[in-house]
């Protein structure tokens, strides 16, 4: 197996402040990712990707203002090399949120471990 050797810039997109928080920190301990940056909502995603250019957007689906599934679309069509994980415990995993409309690359549930959506991420980047 080849060794991860590109570095990261990663947006955590989460309405939930202890969520955004612990993936942040978890994130930002890896030796893969160099910037880690959060965002509270889809509205606030579209204009930080706009600013930063992330390579990876984490996006929890369900959040007040602009849900997931609308902000995905939009970074999508004005950043399509921009990768979006869903992360979410929407039911259905990753099938049920591309049949709702999201536009993404992936899928981690938030019930998940921490590597498995450090795979996810990797296996997008």
């Amino acid at each position: 197996m080849t060794a991860f050797t590109k570095t990261l810039r990663v947006l955590v997109v989460d309405d939930h402040e202890l969520t955004r928080c612990t993936l942040q920190l978890a994130l930002s301990l890896q030796s893969c990712i160099n910037n880690v940056e959060v965002a509270t909502n889809g509205k606030e995603a579209i204009a930080k990707v706009h600013k930063l250019e992330p390579d990876v957007v984490v996006m929890d689906l369900h959040m007040p203002i602009m849900d997931g599934w609308a902000a995905s679309y939009e970074i999508k069509k004005q950043f399509p090399q921009v990768k979006i994980v869903a992360y979410s415990a929407a039911d259905g995993g990753k099938a049920q949120a591309l049949a709702n409309g999201a536009n993404i690359d992936a899928f981690c549930d938030k019930g998940a471990c921490t590597r498995s959506l450090l795979e996810a991420i990797r296996s997008v980047a």
